[in-house]
């Protein structure tokens, strides 16, 4: 009897366990859906709640977090601690010795207390089968959003879709080139249909190179989806980061035989669908205004040249030089952020850095900025490491387009603002999640390789 009594109880508790998981799971899934559509909420469907719809993902990612260390699902990782601990001080130098406001300190720390830990909630909930379930529904998500961006693009500001946050009738859209806006899609600003797209791109091009996972007419759907996207959403950074997926795929092909008939057949047929898709109306006018745009901000900022080095490397480099000049313990937590300077100035601007690295270095000081800093380039590196490893060894190829997408987003992507720090923590939760077979797969010494 006692056998038994014990059987049933292991029973019990593994069928518990089993829905808490599953709890757990849907829990991650909502964290995406909120980052996917917390703007349509605040500006068409519940605009009075606009300002607190901001942190929505606040709670989801407060529980999930709470339940996976109660349950010790968090994986061994350098970065949580350290991230932690500069987040706290940080909060409590921001009080005492910056700016001074709660408020503002709050909605900082926030970024490394709250949302930085949902990369290892992804990693601990999360298999490689989840991650190509998130794959396939991100394409299929992709087909409207393209339609949506299209009614965006070549409506007036004035219109319903085009409202901004708050039911703001000016418009949610951003200026682009000839009369045309760049849309936001179901986001707030329109960044968001940059990071939505660049992280499509990659799984577009891990399908067609696995077409067994996904069926045809949503790949063939979603692959026009970011073509169409590209000049319709006038982003030289969705260009440049689809850019980046395709010589990430074209490696991967040329490393392994398997894909490497695929790849020339896939590569064949994107072109063709751009040569078809140029024919359009609706692509060919966008088209004519991603380039005049391109022209237009490649001229102001010096050509190609000023592109590369003054946005990307000179803001870089110049976080670094501007340290001397800073208090040691910085302005505060949250100061750089927008809702940091709307709370002390009562208006949007600047008030440390434009870069990231800079806001993170000018509000932490040169000691805890740094160390954020150099945490996420070494979690990069280590991403990029991890997944080059897995391709190498076992031609597996997804967490390597994953990385393409991630490795500069989680360098020095702008964890300010909501929806660039919520894709940059996601996706570098699905890299270390692809990493992982299914729990009856794994063993032991592979799980600790990769979760270390």
């Amino acid at each position: 009897m006692a056998e038994l009594a014990a059987a049933r109880f292991e029973q019990i508790t593994a069928r518990n366990s089993q829905k808490l998981m599953l709890r757990l799971q849907q829990g991650v899934w909502l964290y995406l859906l909120l980052l996917l559509f917390e703007g349509a909420l605040r500006k068409w469907f519940l605009t009075p709640l606009a300002t607190p719809l901001l942190i929505i993902r606040d709670p989801v990612a407060i529980w999930l977090i709470a339940m996976c260390w109660q349950k010790k699902l968090f994986q061994p990782s350098y970065s949580l601690p350290l991230m932690t601990i500069i987040g706290v001080l940080g909060l409590i130098f921001a009080v005492t010795i910056g700016h001074g406001n709660p408020f503002v300190a709050i909605f900082g720390a926030r970024i490394l207390l709250i949302h930085f830990p949902m990369i290892f909630v992804v990693e601990a909930l999360f298999t490689r089968k989840d991650v190509i379930k998130i794959g396939k529904f991100l394409l299929m998500v992709a087909i409207p959003m393209m339609v949506l961006i299209s009614l965006q693009f070549y409506s007036p500001q004035s219109a319903w879709v085009n409202r901004g946050v708050g039911g703001d009738e000016a418009g949610a859209g951003f200026s682009g080139a000839m009369g045309y806006f760049r849309p936001p899609g179901t986001f707030s600003f329109t960044n968001g249909t940059t990071l939505f797209f660049s992280l499509v791109g990659p799984y577009v091009l891990y399908f067609w190179l696995n077409p067994e996972n996904i069926k045809k007419w949503v790949l063939i759907g979603a692959t026009m989806a970011l073509l169409v996207a590209i000049p319709l959403s006038i982003s030289r950074a969705l260009l440049f980061q689809t850019l980046i997926a395709v010589m990430f795929c074209m490696f991967a092909g040329s490393s392994n035989p398997k894909y490497a008939g695929k790849l020339f057949g896939a590569l064949g047929g994107l072109v063709v669908l751009v040569l078809i898709l140029s024919q359009t109306s609706i692509v060919g006018g966008a088209i004519e205004v991603f380039l005049a745009r391109f022209d237009s901000a490649n001229e102001s900022e010096g050509g190609m040249e000023g592109v590369f080095v003054d946005r990307f490397l000179g803001g870089l480099l110049g976080a670094f030089t501007t340290t001397s000049a800073l208090p040691l313990w910085g302005y505060g937590i949250g100061m750089g952020t927008n809702v940091g300077s709307m709370l002390l100035t009562g208006g949007v601007t600047f008030l440390i850095a434009e870069g990231e690295w800079g806001r993170t270095i000018g509000e932490l000081g040169p000691i805890l900025g740094l160390g954020v800093v150099f945490i996420r380039i070494a979690m990069s590196f280590n991403l990029a490491f991890l997944s080059f490893n897995r391709l190498r060894r076992e031609g597996d190829m997804l967490a390597w387009m994953l990385v393409s997408d991630c490795f500069l987003l989680l360098a020095q992507g702008q964890w300010g603002q909501p929806t660039a720090l919520g894709f940059s923590v996601f996706v570098a939760g699905l890299v270390l999640a692809s990493l992982r077979e299914d729990e009856e797969e794994i063993t032991t010494g592979t799980y600790q390789e990769v979760s270390s």
